[in-house]
């Protein structure tokens, strides 16, 4: 089998090219995407449940929590004076809920294409000082239980939809590899850190 090279500077540059590469290494294909998109309809109703499943893991750890004291950035509301007065009905809670909605809505709706890569590597960059609030920095470790979270109540939410076991098995490894995806997007923006 021929090998096919990589411009491996390139992958740190270009989000697009990095997706591209990814998706055929990984084998995120057509199939995968139809299944996530056909999975989409039966997915919407619980998004809140799985929002507020992941928020209740954010806020009940202080390494976690302490990321939504500073001002979320576009959030022009009222901010908790401390770790100690947040709660989960607060204003910049909702707020950030509501993004997490939104990413939900995005991955389980829109086409996988360059808007895609470009959509997922904001997702990781806006964790960073490199966008949105430069006080927000939120350590690799927790954007790695993060995604864990995610990956665990995702896949609990598919298991529970009643599907027939081939198509249950092709939906959950289509999630698996898009959250792969994702956090190749979120890991890329650590790199420099890591040294």
């Amino acid at each position: 089998m021929p090998v096919k090279h990589i411009d491996e500077p390139r992958l740190e540059q270009d989000a697009a090219y990095r997706y591209e590469y990814l998706v055929e290494f990984i084998g995120f294909t057509n199939d995968d995407a139809t299944a996530i998109h056909s999975a989409a309809a039966k997915l919407v109703p619980v998004v809140p449940k799985l929002v507020e499943a992941t928020y209740e893991k954010l806020l009940s750890y202080d390494a976690t929590r302490r990321h939504f004291v500073p001002r979320q950035h576009g959030f022009e509301g009222t901010t908790p004076q401390n770790m100690a007065s947040l709660t989960a009905d607060d204003e910049q809670i909702k707020f950030r809920k509501d993004h997490l909605r939104r990413y939900f809505m995005n991955v389980f709706g829109n086409p996988y294409d360059t808007r895609m890569a470009k959509y997922l590597d904001a997702v990781g960059k806006i964790h960073t000082p490199k966008a949105g609030n430069k006080e927000i920095d939120v350590p690799l470790v927790q954007m790695n239980a993060l995604m864990g979270v995610i990956a665990d109540e995702l896949f609990k939410a598919v298991l529970m939809l009643g599907f027939e076991r081939e198509r249950e098995i092709r939906t959950l490894l289509a999630f698996n590899k898009l959250l792969w995806l994702q956090n190749d997007f979120i890991n890329r923006h650590y790199s420099a850190k890591q040294s």
